[in-house]
């Protein structure tokens, strides 16, 4: 198994991709070729991120996974965009719970021009109070839109592409254009901002559909990717979804991992609740964690994550 040098060399394949996902020997054979690439690239580090709510519910996207866009089924909440205060409040629990990022999420497809400008307020307040790197994930934005909030002084943008164009058309959604998200993704490159772009497994996508996004990923050549396991929510179709185990979530960190050596790779939303007991070993494949909950669903507590990087030798960024 030589997956380091292939990754340390850009020269992993979509084949060695298949063959990490369906790898059947021991899965400590993966992480430790994970770890390298890791070590290499990012050293010993982890660090945490966190999130806002700040719109939540108010999504007619229809996206298979999400609760908000079944807010009369699942119960999520529903509300418009949180004052700024509020936002501020967030990110100082953010703080407090070892986060060096931050970022202001709202639901639907994008925010108005009002919603907008309060937004980019919140940026400059949080940036003047705290020690923080704030992102944002807004939807798709114009031009005018993104430059607006880089003056305000957002680090990074987050889009998600979820899945291969081939799933995401035919299963998640069909009322967004994932040829629209890509190119939204493209062009805040060609801008020259950050972006954060990941995907959500356990939707009942095949392998080519995880190795595609991986590799689309790598050719959109994205500086973070945000990777998350899917959480069976009742209300949504696909509220009884039981597609994972844990070995098979660890082997698609461990291919995104060789196939991005050089990409910030954060897992999210459904960590805890797929990844169990092998949690632990997820963190010397991956540089970042989310912490404080996703969304619409609670996470675990954030003093247990402090304790097992400590635990793991490992070092927290931003941690005092």
């Amino acid at each position: 198994m030589n997956f380091y040098e292939k990754s340390k060399n850009g020269t992993f394949s979509r084949e060695d991709a298949f063959f990490v996902l369906r790898y059947e020997g021991p899965i400590i054979d993966l992480v430790h070729e994970a770890y390298k690439v890791k070590k290499e690239f990012s050293g010993d580090s982890l660090s945490f991120c966190s999130i806002v709510n700040a719109k939540s519910g108010l999504c007619n996207s229809g996206c298979i996974f999400c609760a908000q866009a079944y807010p009369e089924r699942t119960k999520a909440p529903v509300y418009p965009l949180i004052p700024r205060e509020e936002i501020l409040k967030a990110a100082k629990r953010a703080k407090e719970d070892g986060a060096s990022r931050f970022s202001i999420v709202t639901s639907g497809k994008r925010p108005n021009k009002k919603e907008l400008e309060e937004i980019a307020r919140a940026v400059e307040a949080i940036k003047r109070e705290l020690p923080l790197e704030v992102d944002v994930s807004l939807g798709i934005l114009s031009d005018e839109d993104v430059d607006m909030l880089l003056d305000a002084g957002v680090s990074m943008f987050h889009h998600n592409l979820e899945s291969s164009r081939r799933f995401y058309q035919d299963r998640v959604s069909r009322r967004i254009n994932w040829d629209n998200k890509r190119d939204f993704v493209r062009r805040l490159k060609e801008k020259g901002a950050k972006v954060c772009s990941g995907g959500l497994f356990g939707m009942g996508e095949s392998d080519e559909d995880v190795v595609d996004l991986a590799f689309e990923l790598k050719n959109l050549s994205v500086d973070s990717s945000s990777l998350n396991f899917l959480i069976p929510i009742p209300g949504t179709p696909l509220e009884g979804a039981n597609f994972l185990t844990p070995s098979k979530a660890l082997k698609i960190l461990c291919m995104f991992r060789f196939v991005l050596p050089e990409t910030y790779i954060r897992i999210c939303g459904g960590r805890e609740y797929h990844l169990k007991d092998l949690l632990g070993l997820s963190a010397f494949v991956v540089d970042g964690m989310m912490v404080g909950g996703y969304l619409t669903r609670p996470g675990r507590a954030a003093n247990l994550d402090v304790e097992m990087v400590k635990e793991l030798g490992l070092r927290l960024e931003g941690s005092c």
